[in-house]
């Protein structure tokens, strides 16, 4: 028996045949060009078609010209996109995937570019973070809008497309703010009841259902629940899915929450694997067509679950494909542990606000799209990396990879360095499954690894003489020797290293990231005032905490922060610390915070010169990276190890 028999089995979604039930749903890529279809597009989807994905829906494809969504993103507005269209198309059908485009009107939620006119929407209603209220369109531009998802639906068929996805959920662009209350507040024939909400997605159905026949897949994607006061809620879904099915669409992707709620569309790290499966299983009991699950579903293990179970019948995988595009068919031959882990991070999409490109924390391949691509290395060198947290794994395997002779040397007792670190606060336990895949594809890939291994000037005049050395040694955390005036003090890394442990009332100097995973993973899981619960307070010397993250992961954190009864004080600037005192000015006033058991340091890291002043009296080539150049996150260490690695 196949591994994973119901989530690889056929599935008929209308009059088409589908290979198998993982689907890969829209993720942005910035990848087009003023909505044209690109080379890197078609490498983009052709990798995860042939890595074994049945359907794809693409990104954001726009069906009219003057509002754009994001500027990379794609288009079918006329004919001139057709020629790109049909690359695309016969590029993922040569493996035997369909595909689907996702159409969509931005509205309200289009990107601001110079000379937009003035933003649509379904009321004067915008979202949270507009800068004006946008204007209620009119009856006669419907009909015009419907009349252009027809038409853009008809040159994806004349591209050989096999069918469309219609975005109606989150209450995001135009149809989906139509169908939520929360946006639509319209007293005419497309507001008011559920029902009036629903008719403009009722007929753009139709309009792309007489432009392209029976023979064309409609599938419309919608909110199962908006998680939100006021929004849809799983009653109104079931009611919109009836509906939808009545109306020919031929399978369901449904989705939960909405766009301006951070962390309800798109599950943070952290949250429950198949995080929507429960809208989709109440839904899939009340109509007979295909209905699909989607969020945060990363292991192939889970998805045969939910099909199995009876949760859903397809499952949507997107980061997973995009982390690795071989997901499919590793996991049909029976090699999950060597398929390439999505945590969940968001860092793919972090970018594309601003213009950038797709990437991803793991997978700094992204580009070439898979580690096969690697080209060999025209000279051989001797390489020696010093440090085995990820830029040093990432930069070995790579090398070796390349053909080079590789010794890894680590001065600890295992690999992973401060990664091993950053999985133990809460939500944070997939890094771990990055170090357990990194340290494995370096045993396949054959690389020589010495544990117990610190590297002295002797040993690099010696036996590493002539070697390249990629030095990837980490950082140490910052510790200002005035503030080791306390009673008891400890840094945030010794704390989840289990070095020291601290008092009931914990005072943690720093509100950055590591700052505020350590007070999240220190306080008391329920904020209830039982006596034994520890009492802990976050300094932090800019006007917020975590002012250089952004996304649902962040929002999540400092929301249970404030659940449980964190004390955050921002804009506080210690200036003195005595034994049992800690003083800081904020807004003019001074004040003393008296009474804690520990003061945890959580100010920054910063590398060791040490290191370099030991390679320059080597005399050996070298490239110091990661942490150890500069402080950073786990996506910068990876690809510096990567593309240091090419660079050799």
């Amino acid at each position: 028996m196949p591994s994973y028999p119901h989530l690889f089995s056929p599935i008929q979604i209308g009059k088409t045949a589908v290979k198998n039930r993982v689907f890969m749903p829209p993720l942005s890529t910035n990848l087009a060009d003023h909505g044209y279809v690109t080379d890197a597009l078609v490498a983009h989807y052709a990798a995860r078609a042939k890595g074994g994905v049945g359907l794809i829906v693409t990104e954001v494809t726009t069906v009219e010209p003057t509002y754009i969504y994001l500027p990379g993103d794609m288009s079918i507005s006329d004919d001139s996109y057709i020629p790109g269209w049909k690359k695309l198309t016969d590029a993922v059908h040569a493996y035997g995937t369909k595909i689907l485009p996702q159409l969509f009107h931005p509205a309200y939620m289009a990107f601001p570019i110079p000379g937009t006119p003035r933003l649509i929407a379904p009321s004067h209603v915008g979202p949270y973070y507009a800068k004006e209220a946008p204007r209620a369109v009119t009856v006669e531009e419907l009909h015009t809008i419907i009349t252009q998802f027809g038409a853009a639906a008809r040159r994806v068929q004349q591209a050989g497309g096999d069918g469309v996805e219609i975005h109606a959920a989150h209450a995001h662009g135009l149809l989906g703010g139509f169908l939520s209350p929360l946006y639509n507040k319209r007293t005419d024939e497309y507001g008011g009841d559920i029902r009036g909400r629903l008719r403009l997605t009722l007929e753009v159905i139709a309009e792309v259902r007489r432009m392209c026949g029976e023979d064309f897949i409609i599938d419309v994607r919608i909110s199962g629940d908006e998680y939100t006061d006021g929004g849809l809620n799983l009653n109104d879904a079931v009611y919109v899915a009836k509906q939808l099915e009545a109306a020919g669409a031929d399978f369901l992707h449904v989705s939960g929450g909405t766009t301006i709620m951070r962390g309800s569309s798109i599950p943070a790290p952290g949250t429950p694997m198949g995080s929507h499966m429960r809208l989709a299983e109440e839904i899939r009991q009340r109509v007979s067509i295909p209905v699909a699950t989607v969020g945060r579903i990363t292991e192939p293990w889970l998805a045969e679950e939910l099909i199995a179970n009876g949760k859903a019948d397809i499952c949507m995988m997107g980061r997973a494909n995009l982390c690795d595009p071989e997901f499919v068919s590793k996991a049909m031959s029976g090699r999950e542990d060597d398929i390439r882990p999505c945590i969940g991070c968001l860092r793919c999409l972090n970018g594309i606000m601003f213009g950038k490109r797709v990437s991803c924390t793991v997978n700094p391949s992204l580009e070439p799209e898979n580690e096969e691509t690697i080209p060999p290395a025209q000279t051989v060198k001797n390489v020696l990396v010093i440090g085995g947290g990820p830029a040093g794994m990432e930069a070995a395997f790579t090398a070796k990879k390349r053909g080079h002779h590789v010794v890894l040397c680590e001065k600890g007792d295992a690999l992973g360095g401060l990664l091993r670190l950053a999985a133990v606060p809460i939500a944070k336990q997939d890094l771990a499954k990055v170090t357990k895949y990194m340290v494995r594809k370096l045993a396949q890939a054959g690389v020589e690894v010495r544990l117990n291994c610190p590297v002295t000037e002797d040993l690099l005049r010696g036996e590493f003489a002539g070697y390249e050395v990629i030095a990837c040694t980490g950082a140490v955390p910052v510790v200002p020797e005035a503030f080791t005036a306390y009673k008891q003090w400890m840094t945030a890394d010794d704390i989840l290293a289990g070095r020291a442990f601290p008092g009931r009332k914990i005072v943690v100097l720093g509100g950055g990231s590591v700052g505020c995973e350590t007070a999240d993973y220190l306080a008391p899981l329920i904020n209830d005032l039982f006596p034994r619960n520890w009492e802990v307070t976050v300094l932090e010397m800019a006007p917020g905490v975590m002012l250089t993250e952004s996304g649902p992961g962040r929002s999540l954190l400092v929301q249970r922060m404030l659940k449980k009864g964190i004390q955050l004080i921002c804009g506080a600037k210690v200036e003195r610390v005595e034994p049992d005192a800690i003083i800081y000015t904020k807004d003019g006033e001074e004040h003393t915070l008296t009474g804690a058991d520990t003061l945890v340091l959580a100010v920054g890291y910063r590398p060791d010169p040490a290191l370099e002043e030991m390679l320059k009296a080597s005399g050996a080539a070298y490239h110091i990276l990661g942490d150890a150049a500069k402080p950073g996150n786990l996506k910068d260490a990876i690809t510096q190890g990567y593309q240091t690695a090419l660079a050799l």
